[in-house]
């Protein structure tokens, strides 16, 4: 079926056309009913269920999503993993969904295709890989091969992918699941000898191709993380609150143990680890001691006095360009893109700022590490949800972790540090634990914070004293609030000052906790990032 008039002005009578195309072919084949279909234009990128004459408005104004020539969401199948030929009409920087597994494995895994790292040869002076990239190169023999002999559609991960699709589709239990590949095996048993025996098989090599993730039950008023020493409670040590969801006939809820909120924790180290895994991103990895350009102009964080500082600092961990420096970002958004509701869960993303410019704030390069929910964000309480990142940080920085370079051919003892955090003022406030409201709101002039109660709100006018002592606006008291502003600039707050200021107080955590000393100034909290080694000498 020829797809261009998906691409052509959205005005033109063939993109009509081909849109009422599109719509009776949707409608007809939905599996949403009500009259609904999951709109496919670039705004609601199949997340959200319309009508018709939503779809069709919706199509019209924003477009189709890009990428969508093959329409997955909407009734039709891709049995081929065979390129898609599509019309020369189609933008080239559309890309088909089709099943091409071996390069779902390689994105997967953040590997380019036809790296010479695949090609397996070794030379007598290079190291073999250990047993995490080999494992990994498995799975790329895994996904290139047939099914069974003479199949031309199927590999091996494309078949478990596409059951794994259906199960997700369907909503099939775990018991369903298993009983499928029994069937099949039992018709077709020299052809599905090759398949998972149960879902926890399958499952388990989508954790091998790095997609595995570890839940932790947490007490809903943000008070406890059930790991570690307290895995094994079943209420909050603080709250009360019982850790499971209660019913009539199951009132402590430890029959069906449904946790009342769940956060989901994504391992850091296979993930650093995969980006050696391929020799041209292990190459990118020490760009920034080797290829970046040295000239005193700010063209990367390498370039930067926080980055020059670490590295002076600590000269165990610069003087191998391969360990990884990480920063951290974190907001709360809405997944339920509806304006009216207050939901807010909290994501912590990381990027590796080793890579080039043009790389490390890619999407490929941004690493998921924790998924808060909501309904409510954690506010002030984030440390407790923070805790097993920190422990595979301190890990990372204290031991390193055993990775494969294919860059060099050899095993090295990787190690990573983090640098800083990116958010906007109200997240900085949550992961800092200074206020960033009320009398002290300024986290650069801290205690030294020039402000100015109005009816309804606080001024903040200090901000002359970081100009030059010679400058005319110090001088101009008519453009400002009246006075002239002889002040200087207030030192800078140092880690190791903010450690020995608060390292004494004692804060609980949780939404119901009230009887929290009082901290100096606009402090709420010594933030779980002093736990890191490192973190009190940072120069942020």
């Amino acid at each position: 079926m020829d797809k261009s008039w998906m691409w052509k002005d959205r005005r033109s009578g063939e993109f009509e056309k081909g849109l009422e195309l599109f719509l009776n072919y949707a409608f007809k084949h939905s599996s949403h009913g009500n009259g609904m279909i999951a709109c496919p234009c670039s705004e609601c990128k199949c997340g959200v269920c319309v009508s018709r004459a939503d779809a069709k408005i919706h199509l019209k104004v924003f477009g189709f999503l890009k990428g969508y020539t093959q329409w997955v969401a909407h009734g039709e199948f891709v049995y081929s993993s065979a390129p898609i030929q599509t019309s020369d009409n189609v933008p080239h920087n559309v890309s088909d969904i089709g099943d091409d597994m071996n390069g779902l494995v390689h994105e997967a895994l953040g590997i380019p295709q036809q790296d010479p790292a695949m090609a397996g040869t070794f030379e007598s002076n290079q190291e073999l890989p250990n047993s995490v990239a080999e494992k990994f190169y498995k799975l790329i023999d895994d996904s290139q091969q047939e099914l069974y002999p003479g199949c031309k559609n199927f590999s091996k991960i494309s078949f478990i992918i596409r059951l794994l699709h259906l199960k997700c589709l369907g909503k099939w239990s775990n018991k369903i699941f298993d009983m499928l590949p029994d069937l099949l095996r039992e018709a077709f048993l020299e052809a599905m000898e090759k398949l998972p025996k149960s879902y926890y098989e399958s499952e388990k090599l989508m954790k091998e191709l790095g997609l595995g993730y570890e839940k932790y039950d947490a007490c809903p008023n943000d008070c406890t993380l059930y790991w570690g020493v307290n895995a094994k409670r079943t209420c909050c040590e603080t709250c009360k609150e019982l850790r499971w969801e209660a019913s009539e006939n199951d009132p402590s809820g430890e029959k069906r143990k449904v946790a009342r909120k769940v956060l989901w924790h994504f391992p850091l180290k296979p993930r650093l680890q995969r980006l050696f895994m391929s020799s041209k991103t292990a190459k990118h990895m020490r760009w920034h001691s080797e290829g970046r350009t040295k000239d005193g102009y700010m063209r990367h964080p390498a370039d930067s006095p926080a980055w020059k500082t670490f590295d002076y600092q600590h000269t165990n961990f610069s003087k191998d360009s391969r360990n990884v420096r990480l920063g951290l970002a974190s907001d709360g958004f809405n997944p339920f893109k509806s304006m009216s509701s207050t939901h807010s869960t909290w994501l912590v993303i990381l990027i590796p700022y080793n890579l080039p410019p043009w790389m490390c704030m890619k999407q490929p390069y941004l690493m998921l590490s924790l998924l808060i929910p909501g309904p409510h964000a954690p506010g002030n309480d984030i440390d407790v949800y923070l805790q097993p990142l920190i422990k595979e940080l301190k890990e990372l920085w204290e031991m390193g972790i055993n990775t494969y370079d294919a860059s060099c051919k050899q095993n090295f003892q990787l190690r990573v540090a983090l640098l800083w955090t990116i958010s906007d003022f109200p997240g900085y406030a949550v992961l800092s634990g200074w206020s960033t409201k009320g009398k002290y709101a300024c986290p650069v002039c801290h205690k030294h914070t020039t402000s100015q109660r109005l009816r309804h709100k606080d001024c903040y006018m200090g901000h002359r004293k970081f100009l030059d002592p010679a400058h005319t606006f110090r001088k101009n008291s008519r453009a400002f609030n009246g006075k002239e502003e002889h002040g200087r600039a207030p030192e800078k707050l140092m880690g190791s000052t903010i450690l020995s200021e608060l390292k004494n107080f004692q804060i609980r955590f949780g939404k119901l906790v009230d009887d929290n000393p009082t901290l100096p100034f606009s402090w709420k909290k010594l933030s779980i990032f002093f736990d890191l080694p490192y973190w009190k000498d940072n120069n942020i």
